[in-house]
């Protein structure tokens, strides 16, 4: 033994030194290298199993059962069968003797070690593993130990990693759920009789559901006195040992629940004695008591007892995610809500002593969302299950929840439990949608309840009821909140306030939708009371010597003056967010209402603009001065919000008497006009923009170009000597004066459009803004000193986003307001092609001019003719040689990367015209992509410009297959089936290639949507199936995609792989079983022949896709397990 005593010492040494802050890297990997030679060792476990019992050193235990763990995990299957029974037998053993001194992680490992040998050799050769544990855990010496135990097994033997084959993962599962009852019964026992034991009171036993009790126990909340009386019992004290057998069972219970399905054998008593520990967390006493006490042992106690509270809650909501509930099942489960409702109702009860906010404050964060999560399932899940029962008291059900989620206490949980009502009221608008026959019954039902939920909802966005809470809120930092996604898939930034706010406004228009009557007479008299404040402050401006001051004073009356202005600016965006339940099919019922809030606002901006609110002096000017410039925006942007209803008001009018319609127009105007000036805060100038422009586009009235203040606007904007404004609102105005004199108006035959006028004065409002971009043609190609093309640069900049706005604004209308806007540009246009090769080094600028001419392109290539269009595209074909490509893409950083993207999207738009006009560009085009292009980028790891190049190869193919494939009528008849000539073979053969290619690069988002556009032209081309792509393609594209499953590198597409797979497989099963199956075999390395036998059987012949993508993914398991089997076996070792 003396050569073990060494070597235990020695292994101590070289660990304390390992971990010793002096020792440096270098010799930290020499002794890395010495441990993993040493475990690789064949009989290095026995040092290891002496090292266990003789060391009182941690990392010389953790060192050893790391070895054990390679041992088991890799090496399992080339150990003598003489030595597994020893480690079997010695380490349990080992386990058994020092369990109670053991660190607890050495324990929990070697815990771990002993399960993943019973994963190996359970039941066949290790027969008493599982019954070892239900042992451990009777015993009450070792209950806790049999627990760990048995959790271990329930994580490593139901769910098991992919070191094992299929078929062993099946049988692991069998045998465990022929277990569970034994198991779940167990675990009943224990929980019950700690409670029992340490119970006040003499427990009564919980009625057995055959008893004609359960009838009794539906019926309403806490009718049923058995059940409450039980529930009512005091929570009994438990000392430290049996509350931590309790959190390890209850711990064992939730992972059980994760993976077997809801039956009988989770019986009500042990959902009963789960919800008898759920109430620890809803038990403020114990907190209570510790404080007292101020003893540190008891406060953790009362944290341990919470936490007992937090466990069971995560096994209910463990059952709760399921949502496959078998029929007998559902009793259990509308038992659970109920019990889960009596501790909701317990959590919100007032007395005296408390209020409901002051208690959920008490209890433990963690149970309190967990609490919130049950409540979300239970909505989301099993509202639609439970409903129907008629004892299942929904509305006291909702009254719960509207205590609960008005009285939390932190602004998190009050969102969470906001997602809960938006959840409900989808349901109910789902439901009444699908059962219009009964909408009357099922609203009445809810009414109260939304109303209620209304008011709350407005009062909570309000300083006037909240100030305390809402003042908490950070208005200032921008945060990428994931849930505010908006349409295209971007983050939207929102600060704190705003996120609380838009949560908050989504419910009330939900409720809106439902019930639109008392929704809006709920919320127009509050919005009234605070614009009587906001109208009323005229009163107080007075004149001084510097312009006009607003004369409040007091400090009292500016903050209340602060909180009516904030709550002013929410209700404006509230009635701006109910603006669509005002349009469409209840445009007349509800216009009444409609029209006095147009009115209103109409009034307030142009009230806003006359008194200019926006340029007061004020005595809190920090505070005050933003509160009135927002309420000003916000009141714009509400005004905005019903451009669509003024749109059907003009529609519905337009013949009869307009002067209702033509006054709120012009009124707006006016509040609009004197605000469209670079001296205005920018907010404000951006809200009477975007106003102008939602005039001049959605509602579009005819008289709108005869208004003077229209007519002030062009004055401004064509004044050379005027201040240009801003970037965005110089955009916006030019892109509302364009819309004016382009869009065609509604209601009006094509006859008295007016175009010949409209198109005059289009082509000299163009002009103007154009001027100094148009001279610039006559000095582009001379050098430029530094200064000079700085100023330059700033011309194209700002001439190019007012014109690329302009075009795409239009780029969806009528013919003829493309034509006219196409007369005036063409100048610039061709200026803009005669500058492209003065400025190709210069990719800020270049990067500009291409997004320019893909906005064209996209919006106006019918009206640019066929030889212009062609003009330009050989330009930048001749402008983007190869050196340039290359310069742009390796030495520009990501704005060379942008400019060559645009110019493939140009392409993209040039491939996609139907009919002959741009083929002739093909072969250019495709050889720009293979020969130039695509050498560039194709060794290059980074993603830049590949997403683009595929996409335009992909429409390439997608909208010319005639071009590779001419299929005639004729050939098709004759044969029955169409084999087609093939033209441009290699340029085809050579696209494929790429492709393929690309699925052997690491970019995950590039291999999706290049699978996605092979499969797309299966679909829509039937690829797959071409003889070239069937010959010479189709098996290398199988075997690449077995390969990246193999290897685990997209395992994210694991699905999307398995269905490519099959639908090419498809097309030749016969070649796919017969000759490629066999061939992938024979080619995998680290397999034995028998080994790809058992691969090749198990691989079943069928031809569904569900069973097809179930083999493959076997075979890819089974594979990788054999690989790791053979990888850890001794070197010389015979397999038989």
């Amino acid at each position: 033994m003396a050569s073990e005593e060494a070597s235990l010492r020695a292994l101590e040494s070289l660990m304390t030194e390992f971990f010793h802050n002096c020792t440096t890297n270098e010799r930290k990997r020499e002794i890395e290298e010495l441990l993993n030679n040493f475990a690789q060792q064949i009989g290095a476990w026995r040092f290891c199993l002496y090292f266990l019992s003789s060391t009182r050193n941690d990392y010389v235990m953790m060192y050893s059962l790391t070895v054990f763990e390679n041992l088991i995990n890799k090496m399992w299957l080339g150990v003598p069968s003489q030595d597994k029974m020893e480690i079997r037998s010695c380490l349990p053993k080992l386990l058994l003797a020092h369990h109670k001194t053991l660190p607890y992680f050495i324990r929990n490992k070697l815990c771990k070690v002993i399960v993943d040998i019973g994963r190996q050799d359970w039941p066949m050769f290790y027969h008493d593993f599982f019954t070892n544990i239900l042992q451990l855990i009777q015993s009450p010496v070792t209950t806790p130990l049999g627990l760990i135990m048995l959790k271990t097994t329930s994580e490593e033997l139901a769910c098991p990693r992919e070191d094992l084959s299929v078929a062993r993962k099946e049988e692991l599962r069998k045998l465990l759920l022929d277990q569970v009852q034994t198991v779940l019964g167990l675990l009943t026992g224990i929980l019950e009789s700690i409670w029992d034991k340490h119970s006040v009171t003499a427990a009564t036993p919980p009625p057995s559901p055959t008893s004609g009790e359960s009838g009794d126990l539906l019926s309403s909340l806490l009718q049923s006195p058995s059940a409450a009386k039980l529930l009512n019992q005091p929570i009994p004290i438990l000392d430290t040992e049996s509350e931590y057998i309790c959190s390890l069972a209850l711990e064992c219970l939730a992972h059980l629940f994760s993976w077997i399905p809801l039956s009988t054998s989770i019986t009500p008593s042990l959902l009963t004695t789960i919800f008898h520990f759920a109430r620890f967390g809803c038990d403020t006493r114990v907190r209570k008591m510790s404080s007292v006490n101020g003893s540190s042992q008891n406060s953790v106690l009362g944290q341990e007892r919470g936490r007992l509270g937090v466990l069971a809650m995560s096994c209910i909501n463990e059952l709760m995610s399921k949502n496959c509930v078998p029929m007998e099942f559902e009793e259990y489960l509308l038992r659970m809500f109920q019990q889960t409702f009596y501790l909701l109702q317990k959590i919100t009860k007032e007395n005296n002593a408390h209020t409901v906010k002051s208690r959920l404050e008490e209890l433990d964060e963690s149970y309190i969302e967990k609490f919130t999560d049950f409540l979300r399932l239970f909505v989301s899940v099993h509202l639609r299950r439970i409903e129907s029962y008629s004892q299942f008291p929904v509305v006291e059900f909702l009254a719960l929840l509207f205590k609960y989620t008005f009285h939390q206490p932190t602004h998190e949980g009050y969102f969470s439990c906001l997602d809960i009502w938006t959840l409900f009221l989808d349901y109910l608008t789902s439901k009444i949608k699908s059962r219009l026959a009964d909408k009357e019954a099922v609203l009445n039902r809810y009414e109260d309840a939304l109303v209620l939920l209304l008011t709350e909802v407005l009062n909570r966005i309000q300083f006037r009821y909240n100030q305390a809470q809402l003042e908490e809120l950070d208005d200032e930092t921008l945060d990428d909140d994931v849930r505010s996604r908006v349409e295209q898939g971007q983050l939207q930034q929102q600060t704190e306030w705003q996120r609380y706010l838009r949560q908050s406004l989504e419910v009330v228009a939900k409720v809106m939708e439902l019930l639109p009557t008392h929704a809006f007479s709920t919320l127009f008299p509050v919005l009234q009371d605070n614009l009587e404040v906001y109208l009323g402050l005229q009163q107080f401006v007075v004149t001084s010597g510097t312009g006009h001051r607003l004369n409040i004073t007091a400090e009292n009356d500016c903050r209340r003056l602060h909180c009516s202005l904030r709550d002013l600016s929410s209700l404006l965006q509230a009635v701006g967010r109910l603006a669509e339940y005002f349009i469409g099919d209840v445009f007349a019922a509800r216009f009444n209402d409609a029209l006095t809030v147009v009115e209103r606002l109409v009034k307030v901006t142009l009230y806003g603009s006359q008194i200019k609110l926006y340029n007061i002096e004020t005595a809190v000017p920090s505070v005050l001065k933003p509160d009135l410039i927002d309420v000003h925006a916000q009141s714009l942007a509400a005004l905005q919000a019903y451009s669509h209803w003024l749109a059907q008001f003009y529609s519905e009018v337009h013949r009869q008497n307009p002067e209702q319609f033509i006054s709120l127009v012009s009124t707006a105007l006016e509040a609009i006009t004197p605000l469209i000036s670079s001296k205005v805060q920018e907010k404000l100038l951006l809200s009477a923009c975007h106003l102008l422009v939602s005039l001049a586009t959605t509602v579009r009235p005819v008289f709108l170009i005869s208004i003077p203040a229209v007519q002030k606007v062009f004055n401004r904007i064509t004044d050379t000597s005027a201040q240009r404004l801003p970037d965005k609102a110089q955009v916006l105005v030019c892109r509302a004066l364009s819309n004016v004199l382009l869009l065609p108006w509604p209601n009006l035959p094509e006859s008295e459009q007016q175009w010949a006028v409209r198109s005059t004065n289009h082509a000299s409002l163009i002009s103007a803004l154009t001027r100094e971009y148009r001279q610039l043609k006559s000095n582009a190609i001379l050098p430029q000193r530094k200064v000079q093309l700085e100023d330059t640069k700033v011309i194209i900049h700002q001439t190019l986003s007012v014109l690329e706005d302009i075009v795409e604004s239009i780029s969806g209308e009528s013919t003829k307001s493309r034509q006219i806007c196409y007369q005036s540009l063409q100048e610039s246009v061709q200026v803009s092609l005669a500058l492209f090769p003065a400025f190709i080094h210069q990719s800020d600028v270049t990067d500009e001019m291409l997004s320019f001419f893909l906005t064209l392109f996209q919006g106006l290539r019918v009206q640019m003719g066929v030889p212009f269009t062609e003009q330009i595209i050989q330009t930048f074909l001749n402008m983007f040689t190869r050196e340039q490509l290359a310069e742009s893409i390796l030495h520009e950083g990501s704005t060379g990367c942008r400019v060559v993207e645009k110019f493939l999207k140009i392409l993209q738009v040039v491939v996609q015209e139907p009919g002959q006009v741009f083929k002739p560009f093909l072969p250019s085009v495709i050889s720009l992509c293979m020969e130039q292009v695509y050498p560039i980028i194709a060794e290059r790891s980074s993603p830049d410009v590949k997403a683009e190049l595929f996409e335009l190869l992909f429409r390439i193919l997608h909208h010319n297959w005639r071009y590779f494939f001419k299929s005639s009528v004729l050939a098709s008849v004759q044969r029955g089936i169409a084999e087609e000539q093939m033209e441009n073979e290699a340029q085809f053969s050579a696209i494929m290639q790429a492709f393929g290619q690309s699925f052997l690069q690491p970019d995950i988002h590039l291999f999706k949507q290049n699978l996605f556009y092979l499969e797309t032209l299966n679909t829509k081309q039937k690829l797959y199936h071409k003889k070239i792509f069937r010959t010479t393609m189709l098996f290398q594209f199988v075997n690449v995609l077995l390969q990246v499953l193999v290897h685990k590198s997209h395992d994210l597409l694991q699905e999307e792989i398995g269905i490519a797979t099959y639908n090419m497989a498809s097309v030749d099963f016969d070649g796919f079983y017969s000759a490629f199956l066999p061939e992938f075999l024979a080619s995998c390395d680290g397999v034995d022949s028998n080994q790809k036998n058992v691969l090749g059987r198990n691989f079943k012949m069928d031809r569904d896709l569900p069973s097809f993508t179930q083999n493959v993914h076997r075979l890819v398991n089974d594979l990788r397990y054999y690989r790791l089997c053979n990888d850890s076996l001794p070197p010389g070792t015979v397999k038989l």
